[in-house]
C-alpha cells in the first residue's frame, strides 16, 4: 500500500478534499455497501450472549460474580477497540491500492476475526478468553474503521437517508443473528459450534465488499509523512472544534449504553428475575429477539427516510422517548409478557435510532477525512457496552448481594432509562445543517 502520487489542492487537510458524490447508485449497490454490517454487527452481539451463559452455566465463576467477570473479560478489548478503529480509518484515508483504500483493511482484519473467534471458543479460562477477546477487537475494529467510511465516499446527498437506512437494516439484522446464534449455542449447550458460525457469518459478508464494491481511488495525500505521523493526526486536536460531532457521538454513546444494557443483561435478566433454566433462558432469549426483530424492520426503512423530511434531530428525539419508556416497562414488568411490551418499543427505537443517527453523522463529519471521524464516532460504539457493564453490571451484582438475586437486573434497566433521558439532552446542541 502506497500513498497517492497526486492530488487535488488542500486534499490532505481536514475537511478538504472533493464533495460528495451526485450520481445516484443503483439500490443493489447500496446494499452491497452496507451488507458487511450484519456480519461486523454479529459478532460481539453474539459473543456477548455467548459469554454471558458461559459464564452463568458452566462453572467458569462463582454465581453472583457474572456481570462483574463479563465486565473484566471485555474491558481490554474495548480499550482496543477505542485506539484501533480511529488510526485505522485515519491510515485508510490516505491508503492507495489496487483494490482501494478501504478493501485490504477489510479482507485482513475479518481473516483475523475468524481465528481469534477460534481462540476464544477453545478457551476454558477467564484469562484466555480475555486475551483473545482483545485480539478480536483488534481485528474486527482494523476492518470496521475504514469499512464505515463507505456511505460518507460514495453516497449522494439525496441517498443519505436510504443509505443509512440500509446500514441500520443491517446492523440490526447483524444483532439479530449474533443473539440468535448465542441462543441457539445456549439451548443447545454447543458454545464452539455457536462461536465459529458468527466467524462464518462475518465471511460470507465480507466479500459482497471486497468482491463487489469498487471504492474508487481518490485518497488524501501523504505530502512525504511517515505512517506514524498520519496515525498520530487521527488523535489531533483539531476534532476539537467539531462541536456538533462531538456531541452527537456523546449523545449515541448514551443511547448505545441503554440498548447494551438490554441485550448483555439479558440473560441474568431471564435467569435470576424470572427463574428461567439454562435451556430456558436461550429459547426465550430468542423470544425476545423475534420482537426486536420485527420492532426493527418496522422502524428502520420509514425512519431514514421521513428524517429526510422533518430532520434528523425530531427522529432521534422519538428514539430516545421511545428508548426511555420500553426499557421503564421491562424493569418494572411483573411477567415476561410486560416485558415484551416493553422489549418492542425499545425495538421501535432502536431500529430509528441506527437509521438516523448514522445519516446525521455522514453529513456533519468532514469527507475528505471520513474514515477518521467515523472511526472516531464508533468510539461510542466500541465503548458503550463497557460502559454499560461497568455501570450495570456492577450494579447488578451489588443489588444482588444486598437485596436478593432478581432485584439487580431490574435496578440496571433502571439505570439505563437516564441513559436515554441524558442522551435525548444531548441532542440540543447539535446543528443538523449538512456541511
Amino acid at each position: 500500500m502506497t500513498a497517492q502520487a497526486a492530488d487535488p489542492p488542500g486534499a490532505g487537510a481536514p475537511g478538504s478534499g472533493p464533495a460528495r458524490p451526485t450520481a445516484t447508485l443503483p439500490v443493489p449497490q447500496l446494499v452491497r455497501l452496507s451488507l458487511y454490517w450484519l456480519g461486523l454487527s454479529s459478532i460481539f452481539a453474539g459473543l456477548t450472549n455467548i459469554l454471558g451463559n458461559r459464564l452463568q452455566f458452566t462453572g467458569l465463576v462463582a454465581p453472583g460474580t457474572e456481570g462483574t467477570t463479563l465486565f473484566e473479560l471485555t474491558i481490554g478489548g474495548s480499550i482496543v477497540a477505542l485506539l484501533v478503529q480511529p488510526t485505522v480509518g485515519s491510515l485508510s484515508d490516505y491508503t492507495i491500492s489496487r483494490w482501494g483504500r478501504r478493501k485490504p483493511y477489510i479482507l485482513v482484519g475479518s481473516l483475523l476475526d475468524v481465528a481469534f473467534l477460534y481462540g476464544i471458543a477453545v478457551s476454558n479460562t477467564v484469562l484466555a478468553i480475555a486475551a483473545f477477546v482483545m485480539l478480536l477487537q483488534f481485528s474486527s475494529n482494523f476492518a470496521q474503521g475504514p469499512f464505515q467510511g463507505y456511505v460518507p465516499d460514495l453516497v449522494p446527498g439525496h441517498q443519505v437517508g436510504l443509505a443509512s437506512s440500509l446500514v441500520g437494516l443491517m446492523q440490526i439484522m447483524g444483532q439479530v443473528a449474533g443473539f440468535t446464534i448465542g441462543s441457539i449455542a445456549a439451548a443447545t449447550h454447543n458454545y464452539v459450534a455457536g462461536t465459529m458460525a458468527l466467524g462464518v457469518l462475518e465471511l460470507v459478508t465480507m466479500l459482497s465488499v471486497v468482491l463487489r464494491v469498487d471504492d474508487g481511488r481518490t485518497t488524501k495525500s501523504r505530502n512525504g509523512r511517515s505512517w506514524l505521523s498520519i496515525a498520530r493526526e487521527a488523535w489531533a486536536t483539531d476534532v476539537l472544534r467539531e462541536h456538533s460531532f462531538l456531541w452527537l457521538v456523546g449523545s449515541r454513546l448514551l443511547f448505545l449504553m441503554g440498548a447494551a444494557m438490554l441485550v448483555i443483561l439479558g440473560p441474568f435478566y431471564l435467569h435470576q428475575t424470572f427463574g428461567l433454566d439454562e435451556s430456558q433462558s436461550g429459547t426465550t432469549f430468542l423470544v425476545v429477539v423475534a420482537f426486536v426483530l420485527v420492532a426493527n424492520l418496522l422502524a428502520v426503512l420509514p425512519a431514514g427516510r421521513l428524517s429526510d423530511r422533518v430532520g434528523r434531530k425530531r427522529l432521534l428525539y422519538v428514539s430516545f422517548a421511545l428508548g426511555a419508556v420500553g426499557m421503564a416497562i421491562v424493569a418494572i414488568a411483573p411477567i415476561l409478557p410486560v416485558a415484551y411490551l416493553g422489549v418492542v418499543l425499545f425495538g421501535l427505537a432502536s431500529g430509528t435510532f441506527l437509521a438516523v443517527d448514522w445519516a446525521l453523522m455522514t453529513e456533519i463529519i468532514p469527507r475528505a477525512s471520513s474514515g477518521r471521524y467515523m472511526g472516531i464516532s464508533n468510539v461510542a460504539t466500541a465503548s458503550a457496552s463497557i460502559f454499560a457493564l461497568a455501570l450495570g453490571g456492577t450494579l447488578m451484582d451489588a443489588v444482588d448481594r444486598s437485596l436478593g438475586s432478581g432485584l439487580g437486573p431490574r435496578a440496571a434497566y433502571g439505570l439505563a432509562v437516564a441513559f436515554f433521558v441524558i442522551g435525548g439532552l444531548l441532542l440540543r446542541p447539535v446543528d443538523e445543517r449538512r456541511r
